[in-house]
Order: structure tokens, then C-alpha cells, then sequence
């Protein structure tokens, strides 16, 4: 099928052919007759050319419309007699030619023979395929060419999709790779449809990062010792090695070819002239031009292919290794590396090598152009020359200065962007807390503050960029006033031909001289990307030697520590463990308890290898599972969080889903386990969260498992189902270690230690060191004290709860709770299911479909001051460009042709002129320039401001279903983008568009018919260029939509680290990983080929012009004059950059204003209700009562998404305590965030003191109340920072507070105090302490209004007693609403509210509802005394 396509493809292309050659040919013609009495013959002639024009463009057309539109044979009889009839025609024509050019011999019986000739040729192909490729008429019996089904794709991948199948790059042949004809298929394809990544073929070996990053690896790690700037250079170069030596020739080639016309303009000046060396010179010459021409394009755009080639190997290889690293690198290391940071070192800085690419030869290249350009200036100048060089030499040397300047300015900017990130990325990641605090505008203040750090720095590196680029359009002229200013000086004669070589020299001068400043910016930008990039992967990893691992089955001991001292902060002094000694032998129960902050969490960190270890010895034997304190979970499926990487065993599945209470949650969920979970979990409870992560460890198999009090995070039945079921039933036989704050759990436990000060304090059996010290007798005291209030609430509680378990059979009354619930949801649930649309929470990212509107480019161009500096800016260019070409005009015209003529004006008007128009167009590049930089930053400053103001403003609907990674994405690499790239792109495709206006200006000024012929191959080309727009920005979309991906699951592995590698994972996020990247370097590598196939085409344009140009003057030299024949040929020489400069810049604008589409796609999310209304906002005293009035309350999380409350309608009493409770996703939190309008009611309303809450502004309704949260959050800063960060209070009201929520001793004890550091996340702080500064700012904030979301779920039985005493001393008037999932944190409560599934259940005191032994909250206390009171022992249970 290829074969046949490709010969119906040379079929057109032949035909084409023949339709361009007789035009040319009439054209020729006309223009050799214009101005004479035509003969009837000459008419004859005339017509004749004219009418094979039309037919065989005729023929084309109907050749592509007969491919695309038609069933029938391709190529049908008539049309194949009548290729027969033009063969013979044409060869009997070529007969008499020959005979009349031997007879005669004439220029015009030349012509004839050259026509005859090529019309021969064509014949003979014509006939071949029209008689004798028989394969060819079975395309069209395809039904592939019928309708839709027309898909030249469809051609060359008959069965399977572009994301299936590789690049034809990889197989394609000589002609197809010189032509970029690989590029047709999928270029095809994004005109006939949208283009979707399963559209783009995958790469082709070591393109791909599966091939290139063992490769690069091997080479970094030969080297040994650390990495290091030259290290990881020199692996880079070995990984692209082959492709830099085919790029190096390429250049030398490109190079060689450019100066082949200032070269010879001379000699063509003086051909005109007639003083030509020898016959037919002219025509020699012309071809000459037209030859190198076409060498310099054909190499310019494969060396513009393969150094994008290279940039996206070498991004992928060097991300890919950063990305490792961070699966490795210790707690110690990631303290000092924010999540921010290593995600900025990941984007920028890879892509900064990426991107380096393109200046990888331009050092030598340089140094080349100078020395021919010299050679060339000699010939022409002789010793004028060197005063061309030094002043050559002076100008770059000018660029030294201003490089350490734009170096410094790059660092600094990269390092506020960095701090600006971090703090971005910590915002996000808690947003919720910010705006159930009232404080996302502070936050956003900040954002705003760092931003303005940057954008000093910012402005600085683009007033030093202004500087460069006049000094850099400056240095042609300065160097040719000098140059012909010496000339002067020494009597050298300026003769026209040698002035136009020069000043074509130094046109082509100006490339790489302008260049030289980018060049060296690029590599410091790269030496600064590669320190960084060297000084991350020489962190330190975590320790190798930390753990001593055995073999499963190799031995009876599980895990055992001796003599173990561990330390999160090796320099400090004191360690975090001290003095370890416990053995575990395999299916022993550990248990480990203690107080806040004592040291449990470390001792499992230390098993896992996290804790770096300062002596002693740890061994472990068999593989384990960890279940974290803070929930992880991907983004991805239930299902998929589950297996984590494992194959489905659906049986294995079931019973793990049964033992950790999900199936209920399943079937309450839309899409079952194939629901897709937000970044972090964010559509999930905190108990369904652990849930998940019990149920991922469980499904993995392991042999030692260790929980770190999971149980906190799920209310009081689930968690004792959750023991019984999993620890005691499927780990029956494991090795299980788990940390917990409920005391009835320890009874089960074959050993308990008992943590104090970093120390085992107690170990033993329970009833052991229940007797042999205090501190366990404190936390058994502590509980029993708390049930000590369910006695006296309820008496008989415990002997109810006991015949409800003897009736039973011994089974607590946990399956029965369920099952009630069960049939509730059953009745409840099936209308809702019907009536509510389904769809995910999380969509996939939203890109823009088809072409970039005007708008886009509209409203980027007007942001900046209405758009008033757009008018002064092309002003500015348009200005230039004419004193720039008068400049040239000036010294053509004022030049004698040769030193015998005497000059037109004197040598100093020559040069005052001369300077003048020079001096003239440098004012012009400076006001341009300061412009366009003042523009550009003021745009960028702009649209920043407006995208942090929308995104802080946006509804937590939308952070609940955006993963933080598109956020980060337009914050970062679009902000980047639009502040680096965009205004010299855009400033770019207008100063293209102007300087080939210029250039065809001057060629018509000289040869008229040049405009004629500019116009069909200027509307060739745009057609072209709207053929592979389509194609083209999809592409582009596509690359902006594979980031986000990338940096989301960069983002996901650096907070869950730790479980990745208690699982063993690594290996398998790697090659997730490695998808990923090739996911984004797929498009990304077919867009840079796509782009060379159509500025291949355009060169093959523009040298049709040029030629065309050139054999005109060459044909008709007596009717031009030669020096200003000379000028056209200069301009000449730039058409085809200038052409192409036009199409790449609008083709790269149109890529990049992506970046402006995304930013103003975030920019139109629907903002929250307003912060304040003036007209209603309450008084300062509000509320005074605390009283809450909810009726009829409704709550959806979002359009297409079922009601998760369903008519609530109760009255929470003023200054009374009411406790929710009910199953884990029964709507407790969602009650909550609808009193903080986090989420707004579907129906129904909320009155706090007689105020509509829907009507007041969010800041006046949430300042006004206070909230715990579920999870405890602390931000990077201090611990003041973190207590008020709205600087409302002294540090006398701080140190209260902190006594009063337990923390003053540990504040004190460290050497800041209240400055002391809290790091990313509050990683350096245990859960339970982070919780207790979560009370610490309600109890400075001191509203009438205050809810604990589980808030003491974190923290031991002791330290909740004391919370709860703290909050009825400082809260005791207050309206106080707690959801808890320890009963005992409800049970003093004035009122209970019982939630099922999104309806209330019970409401009433809690006195009342236990007086009814049959009301689910007596069930529900009953079960929980019975837990509390039960030792659960070892069962046998059922192992997975």
C-alpha cells in the first residue's frame, strides 16, 4: 500500500512540476518580448505556454480531488492516451529541436531544447506509471478513500493508531528523511481532525527516554565520585555524541553555503557590467547562487531538526535522572529542597538543556563566520579589512560586560523564582485550610510580595537585554563605517560590487553576532541549570547500609534493633532514638503507644530505613508494607490505589475490600473503584482515605507490615472492625507492627513498647508493664478516666451492650450497624442514583480545540497600556528597515561601478550620509527595543497578578477537581513563557513581516516582474502554512496538556516517597515516569519535524523567487543598473530567511500564545461569592449568640455529581456543644464546609444568629468562625508565623496559648523559641503536634463559633483529655460543634446529631438517645465500651 501511495504521490508531484516549468517558461517569454511588435508566431508561442499552464494545472487539481473525493480508477484511459500522445509529441518535437540547434545554434533554440527535454522526461515517467504500474489502479478500489474513511494515515497504518505504532522517522527513506515527507501522514491527519496523543506515533529508539537513559546513566555513573557540572556535561555530550558530529557538518555546510553569495557578488556586479570572464558567466553564476542556496537551506533545516532532536533527548535523560534521584535522596536532604524547588529544577532547568541545544555549535560557528567574513572582506578591501576586524572584536568584547551582568540577573531570578514556587506549591497543596481561615489573601500577599523580588530582577535582566540587542544590530554598521572609513583613509577605491559584498558580509555577520549575546546568556543560563542540576543529585541518599536485609523465610526473627541510635538531624547534638533494643519474631503483634511527640512515628521511620541511623545494627527480614500517619493516595482509580502495580486477583480483592468496610463506599460511589481520585484524595473522607491505604497494603501480600495509627482517622466501629478483620484476621500470621492511641487495642499485642523522650520506656505484654512503671499507667489511666463519662452517663450501657453480644454469638454490634445502614442506603440512595448524572470529579485537562483566535493574540497585545506602545513599536521597526535599506541604497548608488569611473559624490559626504542613516536606525533598534521590553514586562506583570487573583479566588470546587499540576504548570513554565519568550516573538513576526516587505521592495525596484511571481509563491506558501497550522497547534496544545502530568506525578512521588519505598516500588515509578515523559517528548519531537517540513518547503519557495530574480538580470542585463542589480541580489540573498523568519515566528507565536490561552483560560474560572458585601455586612459583635439554624440543606459537590447531603433541617442551640457523629462518608465534613461555604448548598440555607450566611460576605462569615481541621497543616515559616500569621497578636498571647495546648515546654525547650523553624509541610513536627498548634490558633482567634473536624484524632488518650479540658475552660459560652470518632469527645456534649448517608438519623440530647437502648447512637456507645473494655485477643483469621 506505501508503495503504491508513494508513486501516486511522484504522479502529482511530476504534474506539478511540468505546471511550475510552463509558467516560468511563459513568463521568460513574455518578459524577453515585453516592449517589442509581437509576430504572430511569437503570439503562438505565447498562447501555447499559456494554455499547457492551464492544463496541466488543471490536471493537478484533478489528480488531488480524484485522490481524496473519488472510488474511481485513479488514472482513467483517456487520460492515459493522452500521456502517450504528449510522449510522442514531445519526442518528435525534441528531434527537430536538436537538428535546428545543429543547423543554427541560438539562445532561443536553447531554451526549446532545455523544454523539450524536460517534457521527454516527464512523457516517459507518465507512461511508465500510467501502463505498466498495474498495482497503482488497486488504491482506489480501497474504501479507505470513500468519505471519512479517506485517511492517508489509514494508508500507512492499516490496522493500528498513531500511539501504537513508532515514528516513520524511524524507517523512513533518504528522499522522505531530505524532505521531511515522514511528516505527511500525521500532518495529513491534523487537517482532517482534531489531534489527539494516541494520534502521535511513538519515538524511535534512543529518542525515546527508554533508550536514551541507560545510556546516559552509564556514562554519569562510570565517573566516580559525586556528580559535578563537567560530570554531567560530559555524560550528556556521550549520549548525543554522533548526533552533535552529523549537527557540526551540517553547520559547516550551512555556514560554507551562506557566504558563497556575498562571495561572488562581485563577480556577478561586474558580469552585468559585461566585463565578464567568460561566455554564458552570467548563467553560470546565477546557478552557482541558486545551487548554495539550496545546500544552505536543506542543511539549515535538518541542523534546526536534529539540535531539537538532541534537546529532547537530552531534557528527558536529565529529568529522568532528577526524578530518580528524588525517589532516594534522604529526609535530611529534602529539608533544605522544597517540593517547589526540586519541581522548578525538574521543568526549568532540564528544559533549559533542552533548549541549550539550539547554541550547541554557535561558540566555533562564531569564530568560523568571523574568519570567512574577514577572508571575503580582504578580497574585496584589502587592508580596510582590519579595521573591520578590530572593530569586530571591540563590539562582541562589549558583550562581556553585560553577559556577567545577565548571568548574575539570571541567578538572582531564577532564585526568587524558586522561593516564589515553593511557597506556590505549599499554597496549593493547602488551600483548603486557607479558606476555611479566612486567610487565602494574606497568602496571596505573599505570592505577590516574592513576586515583586522577581520582578526587580526580572526588569533588570530585560534593561541589560535591550543594551545587548542594540550593540548587537549596532555592530554590522559600525563595523562597515569603520571598515569603508579606513578604506578611505588608506585610498583603497570603493568600487559598488566590493561595497555590496561587504555590506552582504556584514549582513550575514549580523546573524551570529546578534546571536552572541544569546549564545552566551544560554550558557550561563545552562552552567547555572547544571550546577543546580549536579548539586541535587550529589545529596545525600538515604542510607544503604541502614537496614540489614535477610531473605524471606531465611529466619525466625522478623525484625531486630540492637543498640539503635537514630537521628533526623545527624549534626544535632541529641538524637531522635536513642538506645533501641527489641527483637520481633515473624506473626508477632508489636504495639507501640506514647505520648505526643515521644517518638513512634521515628521508630517506624527507623525500620524502614527513613530515620538516618548514627550506630547500632537493624535487621529485617522479608518484605513489608507501611501504612503512613497522613494518608497517600494518587491520583488515579480506587481500584488502581489498591493493586498499586499489582496484577487483579479479583478474589484477594474482594476479601481486602470486605476486611477495610469499603464495599459499602463503593456502592455509594458513582463509578464504584473506578471512581477517579483527586490529587491527594481531596473527594474522599480522611477515614476512606486510610481505608484505602490499609486496603493497598494489605492487597500487596507483604510479611511485615506496619500501620502508623491508621485507626485515628475512622470512627469508633470501623476502627474495632478494622482490628478484628485485619490485624487479628487477614495479618493472623504476619508480622504486624503498628503505633496506636487507642488503649484497647494494645490488650491484642504480643509486645508493647511503650515510647517516652525518644527512649523505650516499657516492653512487654500488656499486663506486665501495666504494674512495672508509670508511664503506660498513665495512658491506661487517661482512658479509663475517659470512660469513667460514659458510666455516668449511662449506666447500664455496658451490660445492654453485653446481651446484644451474647445474643449475637458473640459478634459486636458493628455488622449490625452496618447492615442497618446498608438497607437505609438501599431506600435512600436508588432515586438519587436515577435522577443525578454521572460523571468523574476529575476531568481531564481542558485544551482549547482549533486555531488561536485573533483574540488571543488581542488581548495579549492590549493588556499592557490598551495596546498604546503597539503603534511606536512598529513605527520604530518600520523606520528602521527604511533607513537601513536607504543606507545600503546610498552606498550602491553613490559607488562607481569600477575605480576607472569617477565617483558620484566625495568620499566624506559618502560617509557623513552614510553615518547619519546609520546613527538614524540605531535610535530606532533602542526605541524599539525599551518598547517592546516595557511592553512585554508590564503584560507579564499584569497577567500574573490577574491569574494568582483568580486562581485564590476560585471556589474549592475547583481545586477538588484541578490536580495542582496544571496550577503549577501556568504558574511556572506558561509565566516563564510569556515573561521570556512571547514579546520577542510576537515583536519578531512584525519585524519579519516588515523586513520582507523591504526586500521584495527593493527586488521589484529593480526587476518588477519579481513582484509578479512573489505573489502565487507567496500564496503557495500561505497555503502551505494553513495546511500545517492544524496540525501544528494541536501539537502544541498536546505538549502543554503532557506536562502537567509529568510534574503532578514528580509532585505525587516527592510527598509519598516514603511509601513508594516501603513498598519496593521504585522501579515500577520509574517507568511511569519514563511514560509520562515520552508522552510529552512525542509531540514535542513531531512538532519541531513538523515545523521543518513546512520551512522546507518555504526555502524551496523563496529560491524559486530568487532564481527567477537572478536569471532575469542575467537575460536582460542592459535594462538595469548593475550596482543596483548588485543591491537586489543582496537583498536576495535574505528573502528566504526573512520568509522563513516571517512563518517561524508566526508558527512559534502561534505555539507559544498558547502559553497567554492556558493563563486566560484560568483567568475565566468562576470566582467565589464576593469576600465582603458592604450593603450586608454584619456587626462587629456577630455572632453573639452562636445560635445555627440549618433547614432543608442540600450539598452537591458539583453539577454532575449525586447529593451527598439531602435535606438536613435541625437548630444547632447558641453557646451549646453539639457532637456529629455517624459512618465514615455519611456527610459529617460536608456539613461543615457548608457552614464555611467552601461549598455552596444546591437548596436549603444556613442562619448563624438570624443572618442568611448566603447572603454575607465569605471573609465576614469566616473570620467570624474557627475551625480544627481534619488534617493538621502547617506551613513553612516559624512557629510564630504558623500560630498568627496574620500578625493580630504579642508574643505574651502566643506562649499562653501554647501553654494552654501543651506545646510552651517543647517551644521552649528549642533554641529559637517562637522563631524556631517549621519546614515544608510541617514535616519536622509529629502529627499530634501539628494538631495541637491547630488548637493553639482557634484559641488565639477566640470565636463564638468553633468546630473541631476529628480534631484530637492524632493525638493519645491523654492529651485529648487535656484538649477537651482546655476547650470547655476557654470555650464554655461558645457554640461548639465537634465531629469525632472517639465517642467520648461527643458524650459531654449538649446535643448529638447522628448523620447516615447524607440525612440526619437521630438528633437529641445525649442523655435522651442512650435512654433508647434501640437508638444507633446507644449501638454506637455500646459498641464502643465494649470495645474499650474487650481485650481483643488473637483469632485465626483468614490470610490473603
Amino acid at each position: 500500500m506505501k508503495r503504491r501511495f508513494l508513486w501516486y504521490k511522484q504522479t502529482l508531484v511530476c504534474c506539478l512540476g511540468v505546471t511550475v516549468f510552463n509558467f516560468i517558461l511563459c513568463l521568460l517569454s513574455y518578459f524577453y518580448l515585453y516592449g517589442n511588435v509581437l509576430s504572430d508566431g511569437e503570439i503562438m508561442t505565447l498562447l501555447d505556454l499559456g494554455i499547457r499552464t492551464l492544463s496541466w494545472g488543471a490536471l493537478v487539481v484533478y489528480l488531488h480531488t480524484q485522490f481524496f473525493n473519488s472510488g474511481e480508477n485513479m488514472f482513467p484511459l483517456l487520460l492515459r492516451v493522452w500521456w502517450g500522445s504528449y510522449l510522442a509529441i514531445s519526442c518528435y518535437c525534441f528531434l527537430v529541436d536538436v537538428f535546428i540547434h545543429h543547423k543554427h545554434g541560438s539562445l532561443e533554440i536553447e531554451w526549446y531544447l532545455v523544454s523539450d527535454a524536460v517534457s521527454v522526461l516527464t512523457g516517459l515517467f507518465l507512461c511508465y506509471v500510467g501502463f505498466l504500474r498495474s498495482d497503482i489502479q488497486d488504491v482506489l478500489g480501497e474504501p479507505l478513500l470513500n468519505g471519512d474513511s479517506s485517511s492517508i494515515n489509514n494508508l500507512e497504518t492499516s490496522n493500528s493508531r498513531g500511539g501504537d505504532t513508532v515514528t516513520p522517522f524511524g524507517n523512513a527513506g533518504l528522499f522522505s528523511i531530505l524532505t521531511f515527507s515522514w511528516m505527511n501522514s500525521l500532518i495529513a491527519a491534523g487537517n482532517r481532525k482534531i489531534l489527539d496523543l494516541e494520534d502521535v506515533p511513538q519515538l524511535h529508539g534512543v529518542d525515546s527516554v527508554v533508550g536514551a537513559f541507560p545510556v546516559f546513566k552509564n556514562k554519569l555513573e562510570s565517573d566516580c565520585g559525586r556528580a559535578t557540572r563537567f560530570k554531567l556535561a560530559k555524560a550528556l555530550f556521550l549520549l548525543v555524541w554522533k548526533e552533535i558530529l552529523k549537527t557540526a557538518l551540517l553547520a559547516l555546510t550551512h555556514t560554507l553555503c551562506s557566504y558563497a553569495g556575498p562571495y561572488l557578488i562581485d563577480a556577478f556586479v561586474q558580469c552585468l557590467e559585461g566585463r565578464g570572464e567568460f561566455k554564458n558567466q552570467g548563467y553560470i553564476l546565477a546557478s552557482t547562487f541558486v545551487a548554495a542556496k539550496l545546500a544552505e537551506c536543506l542543511a539549515h533545516r535538518h541542523l534546526s531538526f536534529r539540535l531539537q532532536q538532541i534537546g529532547t533527548r537530552l531534557r528527558a535523560a536529565t529529568a529522568t535522572m532528577i526524578y530518580n534521584k528524588s525517589l532516594t535522596i534522604s529526609c535530611q536532604s529534602k529539608q533544605g529542597h522544597s517540593s517547589g524547588e526540586m519541581i522548578n529544577i525538574m521543568t526549568i532547568d532540564a528544559d533549559r538543556l533542552g533548549i541549550f541545544s539550539w547554541y550547541i555549535h554557535d561558540p566555533w560557528l562564531v569564530i568560523l563566520q568571523v574568519c570567512l567574513a574577514l577572508l571575503i572582506l580582504y578580497r574585496n578591501l584589502g587592508l580596510g579589512s582590519v579595521a573591520g576586524f578590530v572593530a569586530t572584536v571591540i563590539v562582541m568584547s562589549l558583550n562581556y560586560p553585560f553577559g556577567r551582568l545577565e548571568e548574575k540577573f539570571q541567578d538572582k531570578l531564577m532564585e526568587s523564582k524558586d522561593k516564589r514556587m515553593k511557597a506556590t506549591v505549599e499554597i496549593l497543596r493547602n488551600m483548603r485550610i486557607l479558606k476555611l481561615q479566612g486567610w487565602e489573601m494574606k497568602f496571596l500577599s505573599k505570592i505577590l510580595e516574592l513576586r515583586e523580588v522577581e520582578t526587580r530582577w526580572l526588569k533588570k535582566y530585560f534593561y541589560n537585554s535591550v543594551v545587548i540587542t542594540v550593540v548587537s544590530w549596532a555592530t554590522p554598521t559600525v563595523v562597515a563605517v569603520a571598515t569603508f572609513g579606513t578604506c578611505m583613509l588608506m585610498g583603497i577605491p570603493l568600487e559598488s560590487g566590493k561595497v555590496l559584498s561587504a555590506l552582504a558580509t556584514f549582513g550575514i555577520l549580523q546573524s551570529p553576532i546578534y546571536n552572541l549575546p544569546d549564545t552566551v546568556s544560554m550558557l550561563i543560563q545552562t552552567k547555572v541549570s547544571l550546577d543546580r542540576i549536579a548539586s541535587f543529585l550529589c545529596l545525600d541518599d538515604l542510607q544503604p547500609d541502614a537496614i540489614e536485609k535477610l531473605p524471606g523465610g531465611s529466619s525466625d526473627t522478623a525484625i531486630e534493633i540492637v543498640d539503635g541510635n537514630f537521628s533526623w538531624d545527624l549534626s544535632s547534638p541529641s538524637a531522635t532514638l536513642k538506645d533501641i533494643n527489641f527483637k520481633v519474631l515473624n506473626g508477632m503483634k508489636v504495639a507501640v503507644c506514647g505520648t505526643v511527640g515521644s517518638g513512634k512515628s521515628s521508630l517506624l521511620s527507623s525500620i524502614l530505613g527513613e530515620l538516618p541511623k548514627i550506630s547500632g545494627t537493624l535487621k529485617l527480614c522479608g518484605t513489608k508494607a507501611y501504612v503512613a500517619q497522613s494518608p497517600w493516595i494518587q491520583s488515579g482509580t480506587i481500584e488502581e490505589n489498591i493493586l498499586f502495580g499489582k496484577e487483579m486477583d479479583k478474589e484477594r480483592y474482594d476479601k481486602v475490600l470486605e476486611a477495610c468496610s469499603l464495599k459499602k463506599d463503593l456502592e455509594i460511589l458513582s463509578f464504584g473503584d473506578q471512581t477517579v481520585i483527586g490529587e491527594r484524595g481531596i473527594n474522599l473522607s480522611g477515614g476512606q482515605k486510610q481505608r484505602i491505604q490499609i486496603a493497598r497494603a494489605l492487597y500487596q501480600d507483604a510479611q511485615i507490615y506496619l500501620f502508623d495509627d491508621p485507626f485515628s482517622a475512622v470512627d469508633a466501629h470501623t476502627g474495632s472492625h478494622l482490628f478484628k478483620e485485619v490485624l487479628l484476621g487477614l495479618l493472623s500470621s504476619k508480622t504486624v507492627i503498628y503505633v496506636t492511641h487507642q488503649v484497647e487495642f494494645l490488650s491484642a499485642a504480643d509486645l508493647i513498647l511503650v515510647m517516652k523522650d525518644g527512649r523505650i520506656a516499657q516492653a512487654g505484654k500488656y499486663d506486665e508493664i501495666l504494674n512495672s512503671g508509670s508511664d503506660f499507667k498513665v495512658l491506661v489511666g487517661a482512658h479509663k478516666a475517659a470512660l469513667s463519662v460514659l458510666d455516668s452517663r449511662q449506666a447500664g450501657a455496658v451490660s445492654e451492650n453485653e446481651s446484644v453480644r451474647d445474643n449475637n454469638g458473640g459478634e459486636n454490634s458493628t455488622d449490625r450497624i452496618v447492615h442497618d445502614e446498608g438497607n437505609k442506603d438501599s431506600q435512600i440512595g436508588k432515586a438519587d442514583d436515577v435522577a443525578e448524572p454521572q460523571a468523574q470529579l476529575i476531568q481531564e485537562e481542558e485544551r482549547e480545540k482549533g486555531s488561536v483566535g485573533f483574540q488571543i493574540y488581542w488581548k495579549y497585545i492590549t493588556t499592557a497600556y490598551g495596546g498604546a506602545l503597539v503603534p511606536f513599536i512598529l513605527l520604530a521597526q518600520l523606520l528602521f528597515q527604511i533607513l537601513q535599506i536607504g543606507s545600503t541604497y546610498w552606498m550602491a548608488w553613490a559607488t562607481p561601478a569600477t575605480k576607472d569611473v569617477k565617483p558620484g559624490v566625495s568620499g566624506s559626504r559618502l560617509l557623513i550620509v552614510y553615518v547619519s542613516l546609520v546613527i538614524g536606525s540605531s535610535f530606532c533598534i533602542l526605541a524599539r527595543a525599551m518598547l517592546l521590553v516595557t511592553a512585554g514586562y508590564k503584560t507579564a506583570t499584569l497577567l500574573f497578578n490577574k491569574l494568582h487573583q483568580c486562581i485564590f479566588r476560585a471556589p474549592m470546587s475547583f481545586f477538588d477537581a484541578t490536580p495542582s499540576g496544571r496550577i503549577i504548570n501556568r504558574a511556572s513554565k506558561d509565566q516563564s513563557a510569556l515573561e521570556m519568550q512571547i514579546p520577542d516573538l510576537v515583536g519578531g513576526l512584525a519585524f519579519e513581516a516588515i523586513m520582507l516587505l523591504g526586500i521584495i521592495a527593493v527586488m521589484s525596484q529593480v526587476a518588477w516582474q519579481v513582484f509578479i511571481v512573489s505573489i502565487p509563491v507567496i500564496a503557495a506558501c500561505i497555503w502551505y502554512q494553513q495546511y500545517y497550522i492544524p496540525a501544528a497547534r494541536e501539537l502544541s496544545r498536546l505538549i502543554g496538556v503532557c506536562n502537567a502530568p509529568v510534574i503532578q506525578n514528580f509532585a505525587e512521588t516527592i510527598s509519598g516517597a516514603t511509601t513508594i519505598r516501603s513498598f519496593d516500588q521504585e522501579s515500577r515509578f520509574q517507568e511511569i515516569n519514563m511514560k509520562l515523559t515520552d508522552a510529552y517528548s512525542r509531540p514535542k519531537f513531531h512538532n519541531s519535524a513538523a515545523m521543518q517540513w513546512l520551512c522546507f518547503r518555504m526555502d524551496m519557495f523563496s529560491s524559486v523567487t530568487f532564481a527567477f530574480c537572478l536569471f532575469l538580470l542575467v537575460s536582460f542585463p542592459e535594462r538595469t543598473n548593475p550596482a543596483i542589480a548588485g543591491l537586489a541580489v543582496t537583498y536576495a540573498l535574505e528573502l528566504h530567511m526573512a520568509q522563513f523568519g516571517l512563518i517561524w515566528n508566526f508558527c512559534i507565536c502561534e505555539n507559544k500564545l498558547i502559553s497567554v490561552e492556558r493563563i486566560l483560560q484560568y483567568m475565566s474560572i468562576p470566582a467565589e461569592p464576593p469576600l465582603v458585601i458592604e450593603s450586608k455586612r454584619p456587626d462587629h459583635s456577630w455572632p453573639s449568640h452562636g445560635k445555627i439554624d440549618i433547614d432543608n440543606l442540600q450539598v452537591r459537590y458539583a453539577p454532575h455529581m449525586p447529593l451527598v447531603l439531602r435535606g438536613l433541617s435541625c437548630t444547632f442551640p447558641g453557646g451549646k456543644k453539639t457532637g456529629i457523629v455517624g459512618r465514615t462518608g455519611s456527610g459529617k465534613s460536608t456539613l461543615i464546609q457548608a457552614l464555611f461555604r467552601t461549598v455552596e448548598p444546591a437548596a436549603g440555607q444556613i442562619m448563624i444568629d438570624s443572618i442568611d450566611i448566603s447572603l454575607i460576605g465569605l471573609h465576614d462569615l469566616r473570620s467570624r468562625l474557627s475551625i480544627i481541621p481534619q488534617d493538621p497543616t502547617m506551613f513553612e515559616g516559624t512557629v510564630r508565623s504558623n500560630l498568627d500569621p496574620l500578625e493580630e497578636y504579642t508574643d505574651e498571647q502566643i506562649w499562653e496559648v501554647l501553654d494552654k495546648c501543651q506545646l510552651g515546654d517543647e517551644v521552649r525547650k528549642k533554641e529559637r523559641k517562637l522563631d524556631s523553624t517549621v519546614i515544608e509541610n510541617g514535616e519536622n513536627w509529629s502529627m499530634g503536634q501539628r494538631q495541637l498548634v491547630c488548637l493553639g490558633r482557634v484559641l488565639l482567634k477566640k470565636s463564638k463559633v468553633l468546630v473541631l473536624d476529628e480534631a484530637t484524632a492524632s493525638v493519645d488518650t491523654a492529651t485529648d483529655n487535656l484538649i477537651q479540658q482546655t476547650l470547655r475552660q476557654n470555650f464554655s459560652d461558645c457554640t461548639v460543634i465537634t465531629i469525632a470518632h472517639r465517642i467520648t469527645s461527643v458524650l459531654d456534649s449538649d446535643m448529638v446529631l447522628l448523620l447516615s448517608q447524607g440525612l440526619i438519623e437521630e438528633y437529641n440530647s445525649p442523655t435522651r438517645l442512650l435512654e433508647n437502648k434501640s437508638s444507633s447512637f446507644s449501638q454506637l456507645v455500646a459498641e464502643y465500651t465494649v470495645r474499650s473494655n474487650t481485650r481483643f485477643e488473637k483469632s485465626t483469621g483468614l490470610n490473603l
